[in-house]
């Protein structure tokens, strides 16, 4: 803080939202990283049934409890025979004795010099170990004739190709995709046990707030961030408490807070957390918790909260929308994904051409919204959305992905080199 003498009065500056270097700002990745070293996974549990379990995070390592294929069978349509009867060169003549179907086997031993027709998924009789094409075959009555384009093992699903009896088939912390639940099915399991799902408190500061649907008064705006708030936790499967919109009173914030440390496992808010009069909220969580840290070295979002109060976590996200948006991405959903017992994950980024002249001073972390798209060569390249301003929540809408300019950087010409974020890489 400087104190600076203007007249008989002293004028006292300090960095704020706008400047661009501010020492007391905590550099992205020491913040991130601080959040995550603090959370601890949840240990509570619950049975569900492999229906209602996408997106759920597993409890516990999921094992194998038999081979997937239980029994050597074909991978295509076409003959089993014995690799034995396979002509070194020129041709041979195989007897055709039976069929083998996808469940209807031909449960008879195949001896030398016999074969049977195949169908894709089914049991390899005994006495058999390859499939030859129905393509590499002639055939007639209740012969086949056979070359020597096939070899032993081919077109051949061996026992436990897929899955092995014993194995671990999916991790502790495993987020359940469409493919896990197919693979947790192909054990025949019905049920399996999963985190609990967490439950997080939300509300927002701000006399001048409304709700949509109601009418505006003179000064008011309508509240988007809680809506915004609202579906980037519905897609991560979390049970909301939405204490809704709270004035600028000191007793009331209070007791929003109070309410939702007694409730939840998390606390997230919007606004309230800078150096603004009406800005009480960090005030009031370090009354009832602790603060870990105020402010991050990062634009937009600088003046994010994060700390506790009681037994759940508390996060403050700035109030402007496009604010609240990026520290929810960048900060609050890897937080929420390791307390509900996921492992998160970096971003996925890429390196691309951008298209548009982006302007920054050096000083601190940029996110600027872009679109993500091929030009006429096939060439991945970015575009701004257009002004950048951090109560712009239209260029969010309009955005797939986020535009990383690092602290030292000082702007980027058209045609240069930039780093992006690909929205479905923080979704």
């Amino acid at each position: 803080m400087v104190k600076q003498a203007v007249s008989d009065a002293v004028l006292i500056t300090e960095p704020g939202c706008m400047d661009d270097s501010d020492p007391t700002s905590l550099p992205y990745e020491i913040a991130l990283k601080r959040i995550i070293a603090s959370i601890t996974s949840i240990t509570d549990t619950e049975t569900v049934i492999i229906d209602q379990a996408l997106d759920r995070v597993l409890a516990s390592d999921f094992i194998a409890l038999m081979n997937v294929p239980p029994a050597a069978n074909s991978a295509m349509d076409g003959y089993a025979v014995h690799s034995s009867d396979i002509p070194q060169t020129g041709t041979r003549q195989l007897t055709l004795v039976g069929k083998s179907l996808a469940g209807k086997p031909y449960t008879q031993s195949i001896a030398r010099g016999a074969c049977v027709r195949i169908l894709t998924g089914a049991v390899l009789p005994e006495g058999t170990d390859t499939v030859i094409m129905q393509e590499h075959v002639m055939l007639t009555a209740d012969t086949i004739t056979i070359d020597a384009r096939t070899i032993k093992g081919d077109n051949v699903r061996p026992i436990g190709e897929d899955c092995k009896r014993g194995e671990v088939l999916l991790r502790a912390g495993t987020l359940l995709t469409p493919a896990s639940l197919g693979v947790i099915a192909s054990m025949g399991v019905a049920e399996i046990t999963v985190t609990r799902k967490l439950k997080i408190a939300v509300f927002m500061t701000g006399d001048e707030l409304r709700s949509a649907g109601e009418k505006l008064a003179p000064g008011q705006i309508y509240d988007s961030n809680r809506y915004t708030l609202h579906g980037m936790l519905t897609r991560l499967g979390i049970e909301i408490l939405d204490l809704g919109i709270i004035c600028d009173d000191r007793q009331a914030i209070e007791q929003a807070l109070i309410t939702a440390a007694s409730s939840a496992d998390a606390i997230i808010t919007s606004g309230g957390v800078s150096v603004g009069d009406a800005d009480l909220v960090k005030e009031l969580v370090e009354k009832l918790g602790n603060i870990n840290f105020w402010k991050v070295a990062m634009k937009p979002g600088r003046p994010l909260t994060f700390g506790k109060i009681q037994n759940a976590w508390f996060f403050g996200l700035p109030g402007n929308p496009v604010s609240t948006m990026v520290t929810f991405y960048l900060f609050v959903q890897p937080a929420l994904k390791r307390l509900m017992g996921q492992t998160p994950t970096d971003p996925v980024s890429l390196k691309v051409t951008c298209t548009t002249t982006l302007k920054k001073r050096p000083g601190r972390l940029e996110y600027q919204r872009g679109i993500l798209t091929r030009n006429q060569n096939g060439e991945l390249t970015v575009s701004k959305t257009g002004a950048q301003g951090s109560g712009i929540l239209s260029s969010m809408a309009q955005a797939n992905c986020l535009i990383v300019l690092p602290v030292e950087n000082d702007g980027v010409m058209a045609g240069g080199s930039v780093e992006v974020v690909p929205f479905y890489g923080l979704v």
